[in-house]
C-alpha cells in the first residue's frame, strides 16, 4: 500500500508517494477537475491512501480522487506542527511530511461529512454571506442619510415597506436619491437570492429528525438548526459535551505550568466558526424567551456583562444539544404551538401550499389564551431555576479565605 501526500494550493498540487520507507515524487498537478481525474487514473492505484490538508478546495479534491483509491484523508493543518514550523519548507517537503505522519499514525485527521451534509453546509454558508452583504448595504444607506443630515428613520426596518415610504418622503438632493435607489435595488436582488437559498435549506432539512429536534429549543429556528446539525454531523463523534464545546470553539483557553494555578482566558474560537456564531445569535434570542436559559443569561449578565454572557449561554446551548442528540430526547420545556409554527415556516419556505382556510396546530400560536397557557409552565421553570441558583452565592469571606489558602506557603 502506498501513501500519497498532496500539498494542494489554488493553482496546483505537489504529490509525493511513500512506499516501504522510500519517497517518490509524482509531480505537480494543476488544480483542475480534468487534470485531477487524469492523475488519479494514471498515477494512483486502488489500494493507495491519499493525504491532503484541509483547505477551501479539499472537499472537491476528495470527491474527485475517492473513487480511484482506497481512502482519502484530510489533515488538520493547525495541528500539523512539522509543516507549520518547518525551517526548510517546499511543497514537496510538505507533501512528504503528510505521508510520513499518516504512515506513523500521528496525523491529526479531519472528519469528512457525507455529500448531503456538505450541501447543507454550503447553503448555510451562502446564506450567511448574503445576509452580510445585505447588512453592509443597509449600513451604506444609513451613512448616506447621516451625511446629508437626514433624521433617523422612525421605523424598525429601513428597507421595508414603511421604511422605503419614509425615505421617499424625505427632501434630499438628487445624488442622494440615486445612491439610495441603487443600494435598494441591490438589496432586492440579495433578498431574492436569500429566498432561493432558504428554500433549498428547507427542502433538504424539512424531514431531518436532528433538525426538528434542535428546533424544540425556543431560541433555535430552521437556519440555526440546519447550520448546527450540518456542523456536528454524527453526534457519536463526541464522547461528552465538553468535546462538542471544544469542537465549536466555545471552551475558554487555559494556561497552566508547573504547580501554579491555571488561568482561563477568552474562548479558543477553534473549529466550526459559523456554527459558533449561530449559537451566539441563538443565545441572544434565548435571553428574550421565557425559560431557564433566560434565567441563566440574567444571572451571568449581572456579574460579567451581556457580551460574555452570550458566549456562556451559547456554550450552555451546545451542552444541551449534546444531551438532546445523544439521548434522542426533545427539549423538556418545548412549547408545542411555537414548535408547530416553526415547522410550518419550514414547509412554507420549502414551497408547500399555504392553505389559508385550514387551521393546523401552528394556528394555536395566534390565540393569546393558548399561548399564555404554554408560557406559564416555562415561566415557572425559569423562576424555579432563578430561586435555586440564588442560593449558590459564596458565603461572606469564603472566597477570600480560599485565596489565602492557595497562596499560603506549604
Amino acid at each position: 500500500m502506498r501513501i500519497v501526500g498532496m500539498d494542494i494550493h489554488r493553482v496546483a498540487a505537489e504529490a509525493v508517494a511513500l512506499l516501504e520507507g522510500k519517497l517518490v515524487k509524482l509531480g505537480r498537478i494543476p488544480m483542475l477537475r480534468d487534470s485531477l481525474e487524469a492523475f488519479a487514473r494514471t498515477a494512483l492505484a486502488k489500494d493507495d491512501h491519499v493525504v491532503v490538508e484541509a483547505t477551501g478546495n479539499a472537499a472537491a479534491v476528495v470527491e474527485v480522487l475517492a473513487p480511484h483509491v482506497d481512502r482519502v484523508v484530510i489533515a488538520n493543518p493547525k495541528q500539523v506542527r512539522l509543516i507549520a514550523h518547518a525551517k526548510i519548507k517546499t511543497d514537496a517537503i510538505d507533501a512528504a511530511v503528510l505521508a510520513k505522519l499518516y504512515a506513523t499514525g500521528f496525523l491529526p485527521q479531519v472528519w469528512v461529512p457525507d455529500e448531503p451534509t456538505l450541501a447543507v453546509r454550503r447553503q448555510v454558508a451562502r446564506r450567511t454571506q448574503l445576509v452580510r452583504q445585505r447588512v453592509r448595504l443597509k449600513n451604506l444607506i444609513q451613512s448616506i442619510l447621516y451625511t446629508y443630515l437626514v433624521p433617523p428613520c422612525p421605523h424598525g426596518n429601513l428597507t421595508g415597506i414603511s421604511g422605503r415610504k419614509w425615505i421617499a418622503a424625505q427632501s434630499s438632493p438628487g445624488p442622494l436619491r440615486a445612491a439610495i435607489r441603487h443600494h435598494l435595488a441591490q438589496i432586492d436582488l440579495i433578498e431574492g437570492s436569500l429566498k432561493e437559498v432558504e428554500a433549498d435549506i428547507a427542502r433538504a432539512t424539512m424531514s431531518d429528525p436532528v433538525v426538528r429536534r434542535l428546533m424544540t429549543l425556543p431560541s433555535i429556528d430552521m437556519t440555526v438548526a440546519s447550520g448546527v446539525a450540518a456542523a456536528i454531523g454524527d453526534i457519536r463523534r463526541f464522547a461528552d459535551p465538553t468535546k462538542l464545546v471544544g469542537y465549536l470553539g466555545l471552551n475558554p483557553s487555559t494556561r497552566q505550568s508547573g504547580e501554579g494555578p491555571a488561568y482561563h482566558g477568552r474562548i479558543t474560537k477553534q473549529g466550526r466558526g459559523q456554527a459558533r456564531g449561530m449559537l451566539v445569535e441563538a443565545a441572544w434570542a434565548a435571553a428574550r424567551s421565557p425559560g431557564p436559559l433566560r434565567a441563566f443569561f440574567q444571572r451571568i449578565a449581572a456579574k460579567r456583562g451581556k457580551p460574555i454572557t452570550a458566549v456562556a449561554t451559547a456554550r450552555k446551548l451546545a451542552m444541551i444539544i449534546w444531551h438532546m442528540l445523544t439521548k434522542n430526547e426533545d427539549y423538556i420545556w418545548v412549547r408545542p404551538a411555537l414548535l408547530a409554527r416553526k415547522f410550518r415556516t419550514i414547509e412554507l419556505k420549502a414551497g408547500l401550499p399555504a392553505e389559508h382556510a385550514k387551521r393546523g396546530a401552528a394556528y394555536d400560536y395566534n390565540i393569546p389564551e393558548k399561548r399564555a397557557a404554554e408560557r406559564a409552565p416555562v415561566e415557572a421553570a425559569e423562576m424555579a431555576y432563578a430561586d435555586l441558583t440564588s442560593r449558590w452565592r459564596t458565603r461572606p469571606g469564603a472566597r477570600k479565605a480560599a485565596k489565602e489558602k492557595v497562596s499560603a506557603p506549604s
